[in-house]
């Protein structure tokens, strides 16, 4: 599998460690969105997109995220989550696709951490503004 196109969106919030998302283009025929490049203790690496885990709610049945104190949809107090899940974001978040194999791990990062870069070097996009023509008497 060939990694055809990388478009970044770059995000520039001073001090946050989101730096910007990413959509990859596969073969020319598949699309993925919302990969993220994220500034992490040892440098910068990719994040896959996810979704945060949910859970049933006990009384009404809804839909609630994992690790919530209240149902949204009744307000009756959940249960804590169970102790071996612990309050980390693996538990809390699905990645909803991501590489089978290091291998290709490695290589999605490359290709997305180089078009980050070269998006950084290229400097911030001047807005172009229309001017009206002036009208002439």
């Amino acid at each position: 599998m060939e990694i055809t196109e990388v478009r970044i969106s770059l995000r520039e919030n001073e001090g946050k460690r989101l730096k910007a998302y990413a959509t990859v283009t596969f073969d020319n025929s598949f699309v993925v969105k919302n990969i993220k490049v994220v500034e992490g203790n040892s440098g910068l690496f990719v994040a896959m997109p996810a979704r945060k885990a949910k859970q049933f709610c006990p009384r009404c049945g809804k839909k609630v995220d994992m690790g919530s104190h209240y149902c949204n949809h009744c307000g009756v107090q959940l249960p804590p989550p169970p102790k071996d899940l612990g309050p980390s974001r693996q538990t809390t978040h699905q990645d909803l696709a991501h590489p089978i194999n290091q291998e290709f791990r490695d290589y999605l990062q490359s290709k997305v951490l180089d078009a980050y870069h070269r998006e950084r070097a290229l400097g911030p996009k001047e807005e172009f503004t229309k001017e009206s023509p002036e009208v002439q008497s």
